[in-house]
């Protein structure tokens, strides 16, 4: 019977590679059998993410890539289409924040720094947009391709302080169904565009919001503890699976959905 799950061959291409998230699930998919281009922004950190990767195999490259800059994003494919020929999946894992794009527990909205917040607007919507939109070249000629969108619980529900990631995710999600529709009218049902919403895992930009030096919950961390029925936070290698399944052909009919990894915090109100 054929592997539904199989993902050996397939050529993935994964911006933020260097992140928790976005860089776990890369070096997951290439033990799958995968060949995962990873991209970030500085090439110290794509040279050291693909020494990591290149003991898991062989089948991986890296590249610098600024992800709003247009012809940076057109070398790198460029480079990639003429080496390998193609790529199947596109993982736009780059995004984050700024201080000033967020509303501290002693400000109000009023002090937002709309320099602050337009640069996180860019990052998290631009930083999908332009890299889709490159990549998706390849799916409209080959007629196949998948692309996973990075969402987030921010994005569907008035998640305090975080005002400039929150509208940018919230355009994530509009932008992944605009762009499954678009894509299947117009290219075919082998090209497919969905996204995961991740809960709360602790990463680099976030851990000092939630946990304390001691280990112990911050009053944010509690909050978000006391929202989520499983009373933990995620553990990177739990969005793997669901990734995996996405760009496999079990989810071959699948397109336009933003399917939340999250402990039940989007089911919960708290009552």
């Amino acid at each position: 019977m054929k592997n539904l799950f199989d993902l050996k061959d397939k050529v993935i291409a994964v911006t933020g590679a260097a992140g928790v998230l976005a860089g776990g699930t890369a070096k997951y998919l290439q033990e799958q059998g995968a060949y995962v281009i990873y991209l970030d922004l500085k090439q110290e950190q794509v040279d050291q993410t693909v020494a990591e990767a290149k003991k898991i195999s062989e089948k991986c490259c890296g590249y610098a890539c600024n992800v709003l800059d247009q012809a940076v994003l057109d070398s790198v494919y460029q480079k990639i289409m003429t080496t390998l020929g193609r790529v199947d999946v596109l993982i736009n894992g780059a995004g984050g924040n700024m201080p000033g794009a967020t509303i501290g527990p002693d400000q109000d909205v009023f002090d937002l720094k709309m320099e602050d917040y337009s640069k996180v607007l860019d990052l998290n919507l631009k930083g999908t947009v332009m890299p889709t939109l490159t990549f998706a070249r390849a799916f409209k000629a080959q007629k196949s391709g998948c692309v996973i969108n990075f969402s987030s619980m921010s994005a569907t529900q008035a998640l305090t302080r975080v005002l400039g990631y929150s509208n940018g995710k919230a355009a994530v999600d509009n932008f992944t169904k605009w762009m499954a529709t678009e894509m299947a009218m117009k290219y075919g049902s082998g090209v497919r565009v969905n996204a995961l919403a991740p809960g709360f895992f602790i990463g680099n930009q976030n851990r000092a919001l939630l946990v304390k030096e001691d280990g112990s919950y911050t009053e944010r961390g509690q909050q978000v503890i006391g929202k989520t029925p499983f009373r933990r936070f995620g553990e990177q290698e739990e969005v793997y699976g669901t990734i995996h399944y996405l760009i496999s052909e079990a989810a071959k009919f699948v397109t336009g959905v933003i399917v939340p990894v999250d402990g039940g915090f989007s089911a919960y109100t708290g009552v």
